[in-house]
């Protein structure tokens, strides 16, 4: 029996470098890794791709996918939507790949009340300085605009309690190692083992 896919949530303050873990980690393991691409209202930011980066659709589209019920969950974060398709996760984690949402805590509590053995991981920066720094550095929001991301992201923080496994991305590579051991301890655990190995326990079982 293949083994079903693990879900892991994955949620922070924007610059806390979210995104960029989540990329290096699907570098090592692109066969059996998968982040959902959202769907959401705003606009492309440079460089991103309709369908790679996210599923970018219209107000009154995303509505009317909200009462099709087609979203795990959706909420709206600096007057733009953002929405994880239903189908598309469990069709992914039923052929045994791993999905990593990308999502902030409202999401993350959606998704836990559906699925509670989704695992969340929250990651935080070392310091307020050094995550105002980060988004200084991208050079695309105004001074208004990331003043709004850091009073965000302050009571964005305030839930990383809600989480089952708490990184502080102050070094990437260290950073990045706790999180390949997360993955790895939760593909370990004995239901998961249990589960992909179900046929031959029966067979060293069997009296």
């Amino acid at each position: 029996m293949a083994r079903r896919g693990n879900l892991f949530i994955l949620a922070a303050p924007s610059g806390a470098g979210k995104s960029s873990l989540i990329s290096a980690l699907l570098q090592d393991e692109p066969a059996d890794m998968q982040v959902s691409v959202s769907h959401t209202t705003r606009l492309p930011r440079p460089g991103e791709e309709d369908g790679v980066h996210y599923h970018f659709i219209t107000v009154e589209q995303f509505k009317d996918q909200i009462n099709q019920g087609h979203f795990f969950e959706y909420a709206e974060v600096f007057g733009n939507f953002y929405g994880t398709s239903k189908v598309t996760i469990e069709q992914t984690l039923q052929n045994g790949i791993d999905v990593f949402l990308d999502i902030d805590w409202q999401g993350a509590r959606q998704v836990k009340a559906q699925i509670p053995d989704a695992l969340g991981v929250f990651i935080l920066p070392p310091s307020r300085q050094e995550l105002e720094r980060r988004l200084n550095s991208r050079g695309q929001d105004s001074a208004e605009v990331i003043a709004d991301r850091m009073a965000e992201a302050v009571a964005e923080m305030s839930h990383y309690d809600e989480f089952d496994y708490l990184i502080v991305n102050d070094n990437f590579d260290d950073s990045l190692a706790q999180l390949q051991a997360i993955v790895k301890t939760q593909r370990n655990r004995l239901s998961r083992q249990a589960e992909a190995h179900s046929v031959m326990l029966a067979g060293l079982l069997s009296q």
